[in-house]
């Protein structure tokens, strides 16, 4: 019996310091304090990554800024006076008809320069060149290529009957009668589309311009 009653108190200081391990175990709300220390990293993250925020926000200010200025980079449109530049070639054009699109006057005129050439020779060209040099320069191309090939043909008519007496100037002649015809159709139906039509150096030496 007195085995006993030690045992019980015995016991009962185990209990309370059973119990004691459990407020020593209840002590985890220090380890408690610990998510909140932890939870500090939140608040951590939130000014500290938060400054990253408007920080590297800045470059938003950046791109408003310098890449802002690709308006003023988008002054290209005032880059694009030069071509104002090219608008004042085209208005040196016009004086006389200009180098625009010839009138039907100097089209026509320009027809007759090389189509009157089976008729009246040289003196057709001649004619358009020395009335209308000064007024179009499309008359003054023309009436140039038309002296030009006259005069050269001309020549070519001179050396071919020296060949006569050689028999090699009659197949000349007659190749030099076709060449005509088919350039001075290819210069007229050209004139008449308002083209600058250019003979061949070989039909026509460029002598006068």
């Amino acid at each position: 019996m007195s085995y006993g009653p030690p045992e019980q108190p015995d016991h009962g200081q185990n209990q309370p310091g059973h119990g004691q391990q459990q407020p020593g175990y209840g002590q985890q709300p220090g380890y408690g304090q610990e998510q909140p220390g932890y939870g500090q990293q939140p608040g951590y993250d939130q000014p500290g990554y938060g400054q990253d925020t408007p920080g590297y926000g800045q470059p938003q200010g950046y791109g408003q800024q310098g890449y802002g200025q690709v308006p003023g980079y988008g002054q290209a449109p005032g880059y694009d006076q030069p071509y104002g530049y090219g608008g004042q070639i085209q208005a040196y054009g016009p004086p006389g008809h200009g180098y625009g699109a010839p009138s039907s006057d100097d089209r026509t005129w320009g027809l007759m320069c090389h189509l009157g050439q089976f008729l009246l020779g040289f003196i057709a060209p001649l004619l358009v060149f020395l009335i209308k040099k000064d007024e179009s320069p499309f008359l003054r191309h023309h009436g140039a290529q038309g002296l030009n090939f006259a005069i050269t043909q001309f020549v070519y008519l001179i050396i071919n009957f020296v060949l006569i007496f050689i028999l090699i100037g009659i197949p000349l002649l007659i190749a030099q009668g076709i060449a005509q015809i088919v350039f001075l159709i290819m210069a007229a139906v050209a004139a008449n589309r308002g083209e600058y039509y250019r003979f061949p150096t070989f039909m026509a030496w460029p002598m006068i311009k």
